[in-house]
């Protein structure tokens, strides 16, 4: 065992990001072997991507948390903060951080492409921590309000920074998988604010918690994501070939460095031959996977 590991390793090398060879353009990767044969190596472990993806997904979380918060809560923080019975306030309340995440959203890829995808999940889990201690802490409307619109500006970023990530961090098999998780993260924390608010009607005070809970995870994804791994395919773009052979090797394994550098180069240049048009999407062997879409865009809106 160890002698044939050992031959494996000592015929792999790893290709720079300017050495591209045309022999790993092949939908399956292979291991040149002494008697010059190939061996199939096949996927990647999905296993090594997931804490990563894991951790990204926890933004999708808190927007879905935030979203719901003040769906069981609205009733007790207008009668603490001094509007109750007030239908304008009670919309700013809920309406508010939806305008601070269509703020966010604007500058979201700006901000992805400019200090990359994990300086960007930390910068949007900064207003998330300082808007849900506003909101905990405030004695009246208007530091709910910023609060509140704190909350959109991280909101608005996160879960945009999550869907590039996770794609871009996942093995291709599973990738349509993982893209999903963002949207069932987004339900979860929906669900979770509804379950965390359901006191607020009988314990006074309780949706003070409610705010201060939101700061946890908004912590754990500021804190994780600095063991994370960066975007290989936004440090190919920045020219950073040795870093995102690392953090391939890091995401995928060291077998499947050389090709997934190939296929960063093949998309960097615009000459993938086997890009999708958008009649497939339609087509039928594709059906389910829209309807399974469809449904998840659907539970979110019920929620």
């Amino acid at each position: 065992m160890r002698g044939r590991h050992g031959d494996v390793s000592w015929m792999y090398k790893r290709a720079s990001s300017k050495d591209v060879d045309d022999e790993y353009g092949k939908e399956e990767t292979t291991i040149r072997m002494p008697n010059g044969l190939g061996k199939d190596i096949g996927n990647p472990p999905w296993s090594r991507s997931l804490p990563h993806v894991l951790v990204a997904i926890i933004s999708s979380f808190l927007f879905g948390y935030h979203l719901g918060v003040v769906n069981e809560t609205l009733e007790s923080i207008s009668l603490d903060l001094g509007f109750s019975g007030s239908t304008m306030a009670e919309g700013l309340v809920v309406s508010t951080c939806l305008g601070g995440a269509f703020v966010g959203s604007m500058f979201s890829g700006w901000i992805a492409d400019g200090i990359g995808r994990r300086r960007a999940f930390q910068l949007c889990a900064l207003p998330m921590i300082i808007g849900a201690s506003m909101s905990a802490i405030t004695k009246n409307l208007w530091g709910m309000l910023l609060g509140r619109l704190f909350v959109g500006t991280g909101m608005g970023i996160g879960p945009a920074v999550a869907a590039l990530y996770v794609s871009e961090v996942s093995p291709a098999y599973v990738r349509g998988a993982y893209g999903s998780s963002t949207q069932i993260a987004a339900c979860l924390g929906i669900l979770v604010a509804l379950f965390v608010g359901l006191p607020a009607k009988e314990i006074l005070g309780w949706w003070r918690i409610c705010f201060w809970v939101a700061t946890i995870p908004a912590a754990f994804l500021a804190l994780f994501m600095e063991f994370c791994a960066e975007s290989p395919h936004w440090l190919f773009k920045r020219g950073r070939g040795a870093e995102a052979e690392a953090e391939l090797e890091r995401l995928f394994g060291g077998l499947h460095v050389k090709y997934s550098m190939a296929e960063l180069s093949k998309s960097e240049r615009g000459d993938d031959a086997d890009a999708v048009k958008f009649s497939e999407l339609i087509s039928p062997r594709n059906f389910g996977v829209i309807w399974h879409k469809c449904c998840i865009l659907f539970l979110v809106n019920c929620l």
